[in-house]
């Protein structure tokens, strides 16, 4: 599938709080999160499938895929990819529950 990727304002909202709260200690280690968020997010346009349900939610289309610590959030609609959030493993997922109606 080639399919196509949207990113959701608040996950790229999440992108950069996470780069500016690693940044704190090093910089060096933000941007090698931030890069590995955006390249796996990059993937999920061919490979929609590669990440696992997110066991909460209880629907096949939201998935996620984890990267260090943080839970990259997406639902598939058709052949598009669509980047909910980035959250760390440690919050609830109800902390972003209003973004899966977005649609």
């Amino acid at each position: 599938m080639a399919g196509s990727l949207i990113w959701s304002e608040q996950s790229l909202g999440d992108i950069e709080a996470i780069g500016e709260y690693i940044s704190r200690d090093s910089p060096q280690h933000a941007r090698r999160v931030v890069e590995e968020i955006v390249v796996t997010a990059e993937l999920l346009a061919s490979q929609p499938m590669m990440g696992r349900p997110v066991p909460e939610t209880g629907s096949p289309q939201i998935r996620e895929h984890f990267i260090y610590s943080y839970r990259l959030i997406y639902e598939i609609r058709g052949e598009t990819a669509y980047i909910l959030g980035v959250i760390h493993g440690r919050r609830l997922l109800e902390s972003i529950d209003g973004r899966f109606d977005a649609g």
